[in-house]
């Protein structure tokens, strides 16, 4: 009995080594004497120890920040720009084999992307198009990390950092688009305004009713605001009869005396001084006489 306890110690321990549980999303590449023989996974995997060597790779999607990027922009603004990537393992056996470590090297690759990407567009188009730009960023990242095994499947930048005197600058030029858009707003409703008040002329010109009845609603407005005042309606015929009385009167006064003069010959004008003269020696002959 005691010769079989070292034989069941050694058995255990091989158990124990050989012995290995994947969970379902862990896949184990296995190393035998240095070669790939597969990515094993997920379940109970039996290995031979010493000879057989486990590494495991989680297919999960993985979240990777990429920290500030100092990064001028095509039309030489400096910003800071910092993002997220989203990707994960889809040939644990590349993502192992064909680099030394893909979590460092997805890394520095989506930082140089990312600063060479902004850096290509203006800063109008990283802020007002900036789904472009994460597509643009995700698609390069993943042509570059496909002969690793890994699939990128989102790029978002998270946050972009302005110097003050360009946020200073970009508030004014806001403020200014806005006033432009007031004053346009503004001239369209004089505009229409205008074309209203002239459709409403038209229509008063056409119905001389209409005015009084505007006239009696201005009144009833006018006593409704205010009460102590005092109204004294005036028909429209006395004011048009003063008004013609006041027109003609007044172009009588001002119309210039050598118009009436101006608008006849200069025969007809000379003939009445000299028929009083001749008029004068026929009278003056008798009296001779």
């Amino acid at each position: 009995m005691l010769t079989l306890l070292p034989i069941l110690a050694i058995l255990l321990l091989f158990l124990f080594a050989a012995l290995k549980v994947l969970n379902e999303y862990e896949r184990g590449v296995v190393f035998r004497l240095g070669r790939v023989i597969a990515a094993k996974g997920p379940g109970l995997i039996i290995l031979i120890p010493v000879i057989d060597r486990m590494i495991k790779v989680s297919l999960r999607v993985l979240a990777m920040d990429v920290p500030n990027q100092d990064v001028i922009t095509r039309d030489n603004v400096s910003v800071k720009v910092n993002a997220v990537v989203y990707f994960r393992v889809v040939d644990p056996v590349k993502a192992i084999v064909e680099v030394e470590d893909y979590m460092f090297a997805t890394s520095q690759l989506a930082q140089t992307t990312l600063r060479s990407v902004c850096g290509g567009v203006e800063l109008d188009e990283l802020l007002s198009h900036r789904d472009n730009v994460n597509l643009q960023i995700q698609s390069i990242l993943d042509q570059h990390t496909d002969p690793w095994g890994i699939k990128v499947t989102t790029v978002e930048l998270k946050y972009i950092d302005l110097p003050q005197e360009m946020q200073r600058a970009m508030a004014k030029q806001a403020e200014a688009e806005r006033e432009r858009r007031a004053k346009v707003i503004n001239a369209e409703g004089e505009f229409q305004a205008a074309d209203r008040l002239s459709q409403a002329a038209g229509i008063i010109s056409a119905h001389p009713e209409a005015l009084q009845l505007r006239y009696l609603q201005t009144m009833r407005e006018m006593a409704a605001e205010s009460k102590s005042a005092t109204i004294i309606p005036v028909p429209f015929d006395l004011l048009k009869g003063l008004g013609s009385m006041l027109g003609t009167g007044q172009g009588a006064q001002t119309m210039p005396p050598a118009a009436a003069s101006s608008a006849e010959p200069r025969g007809a004008s000379v003939a009445p001084s000299a028929q009083p003269i001749a008029a004068a020696g026929e009278d003056d002959t008798p009296a001779a006489s």
